[in-house]
């Protein structure tokens, strides 16, 4: 007969089943998640698991699954604006057993001002119909046909103003007072929109950087320049950088809805302030500038700033020259370049030199003869033709705004 541990069913090693038990309870300790313990009206992002006709499942990772009512997210005619796979913001309403009710918003007639207060306290958006403007603000018809108060400053931001034409939109609102048993509410879109354009940014931190080239939307015109909507965030394009050329009159080249391409240029997440340029998606002309106008050849240009050594005039296509004081006499001596020519004036000039790498190009007046000047006006010409360049649009606004203050002197 055989040693009992070759007989079938023998005891094992002492030791052996405890050991085996205790790690068995180890591995089921280490894969066990306890339960996610949500409060009412926490704010939770998850992705979309699975969309049916009646409810949307959110995972919410290794807490588990949440489901939110389709209705909520489905327009008139039955179509979901989510798609498996997408992120949603949702808030944590209550959980049955395992399982965990979400919602974007309190909506349907039938909520009573229990559950309104519950969204007061908790935060969670209420579905609102705006009924007429009122003085300051607007009336606006919660569900359970309970009427609250939004401010003008509260309906929409600075970025999305919304006026008139928001009465008889339902829209989202956040309770931000609620008081004598729902007689007082007072509510607010405004906070939902900053919310959502915060989102937006987060994401867009990612994805955006200095230097990409974006589409974006005009969205309103100021003389130094204009603001342009990219889509998660809205920055300025200023004067100086719409293009190469001087922009006299912003509104002869841009218009409020209008399209454009441009470069970012700034990205100040934490000041929230961005700045953009069409100027850096056009071929630099100085690039050619050396074909379109080499020395010797003649051009007729329009004087565009007075300096006290001279006058720059514009040649066209972004290119500006220098033409000095001792080149405009013709044969007399001048002490001031306004002496010889004013702002706005055609000129024949001729090219002494052009230096594209330095973005310096010298001019003489054809006709005129050179002269000496007096002073230092020679010095501070030779230091303009020897001065490095800045590189492309920088100076531009400084020049724009020494030409305003000078024109602030003047009256």
């Amino acid at each position: 007969m055989g040693s009992d541990e070759e007989r079938p069913g023998a005891p094992a090693e002492p030791g052996a089943a405890e050991a085996e038990e205790e790690d068995f309870g180890k591995l089921l300790e280490q894969t066990f998640v306890a339960p996610a313990r949500y409060e009412p009206g926490q704010k939770v992002l998850a992705r979309v698991i699975k969309v049916t006709p009646e409810w949307i499942f959110l995972d919410l990772g290794r807490k588990g699954e949440g489901v939110l009512a389709t209705k909520e997210l489905a327009d008139e005619s039955g179509s979901v604006s989510v798609k498996e796979g997408d992120s949603l913001t949702s808030y944590f309403v209550s959980s049955d057993g395992s399982e965990m009710r979400f919602t974007t918003r309190v909506a349907g007639g039938a909520a009573g001002s229990a559950q309104l207060e519950d969204a007061f306290r908790t935060g969670i958006p209420v579905d609102g119909l705006v009924v007429k403007e009122v003085k300051g603000g607007f009336e606006v018809r919660l569900p359970g046909n309970a009427r609250a108060f939004c401010p003008y400053s509260q309906m929409g931001t600075p970025r999305a103003r919304e006026g008139p034409e928001t009465v008889g939109k339902r829209i989202p609102f956040r309770i931000s007072q609620y008081g004598e048993k729902g007689r007082n509410i007072v509510v607010s879109h405004r906070v939902l929109v900053e919310e959502e354009e915060e989102r937006k940014r987060e994401e867009s931190k990612a994805v955006l950087s200095e230097g990409m080239v974006v589409r974006g939307k005009v969205t309103s015109l100021r003389d130094f320049g204009a603001f342009v909507d990219i889509g998660p965030i809205e920055g300025l394009l200023p004067v100086s950088e719409i293009g190469w050329e001087r922009v006299e009159d912003i509104r002869e080249v841009l218009s409020v809805g209008q399209e454009v391409e441009v470069a970012i240029t700034r990205l100040d997440w934490a000041n929230k302030r961005f700045t953009f340029s069409l100027k850096r998606t056009l071929a630099d002309p100085w690039e050619a500038a050396a074909q379109r106008f080499p020395a010797g050849s003649t051009h007729v240009g329009k004087v565009v700033r007075l300096a006290a050594f001279g006058a720059f005039v514009s040649l066209g296509g972004g290119i500006d020259g220098l033409l000095h004081i001792s080149r405009m006499g013709g044969g007399r001596k001048v002490k001031s370049a306004g002496d010889a020519v004013s702002l706005g004036q055609e000129l024949l000039v001729k090219v002494e030199s052009a230096d594209p790498a330095k973005r310096r190009i010298a001019l003489s007046l054809v006709g005129a003869e050179e002269q000496e000047t007096p002073g230092g006006e020679e010095e501070d010409y030779r230091k303009y033709l020897d001065k490095p360049s800045a590189g492309p649009g920088v100076g531009a606004f400084g020049e724009a705004l020494r030409a305003k203050i000078e024109q602030k002197k003047g009256k």
